[in-house]
Parts: C-alpha cells; structure tokens; sequence
C-alpha cells in the first residue's frame, strides 16, 4: 500500500504562484513515476506533470514554461511549482504514484485562481 498526502492548494490571483507538495508513505519501493492530475468540474481529468525515478518530465502543453515538478527523495516528496496562474488553471488537483500505473491517488487539494 502506498499513501499519498497533498498540501498547499488554495486561491490565488491570476498572475500569482503556488507550490504543491505531495508525500508518499507505506510501500514505496516499486514506485516508477510520480504525478501531478487535475479536474474540474465538466472536463476530463488531465495529467499536468509526472517525473520518473529518472528524473525524466513530462508536462501538459497548457502549462508548459509556467509549472515544474519536481521531487526530493530524502523526504519521499514531490512538488509541483505553479507559476502565472490563470484562471483555467482552477481544479482540484490529485497526486498519484505509478509502478506498472497510476495505481495510488492522494485525496485531492483545491486551487482556484481568481481573475
């Protein structure tokens, strides 16, 4: 079993930034990669960022240049650096670990940006 524990969502104005964290606990040996989801109300839920044991990224086109995941493996931690926030932005964001997939989910953190 693995945990995963969000923190740091909140409102923001457009423009502003937040950052992120995210801490896995339990069984983490077999975790391959980690990410960052995000949904909002009506749209599909997308992948914003990931980042393998590599440290290899990947990042949606909608954020690119503005967002950075990144991890620290000393604190079983990663993060996800939002920049430039738009209000398209608004979602709750969900943290998920993947071995052969995304197999473990954090409860979600809410950001809304305001124009």
């Amino acid at each position: 079993q693995v945990q995963l524990v969000e923190s740091g969502g909140g409102l923001m104005q457009a423009g502003g930034s937040l950052r992120l964290s995210c801490t896995a606990s339990g069984s983490i040996f077999n975790i391959n990669a980690m990410g960052w989801y995000r949904q909002a109300p009506g749209k599909q839920r997308e992948l914003v960022a990931s980042i393998t044991n590599g440290g290899s990224t990947n990042y949606a086109d909608s954020v690119k240049g503005r967002f950075t995941i990144s991890r620290d493996n000393a604190k079983n931690t990663v993060y996800l650096q939002m920049n430039s926030l738009k209000p398209e932005d608004t979602a709750v964001y969900y943290c998920a670990s993947g071995s052969s997939w995304w197999d473990y989910w954090g409860q979600g953190t809410q950001v809304t940006v305001s124009s």
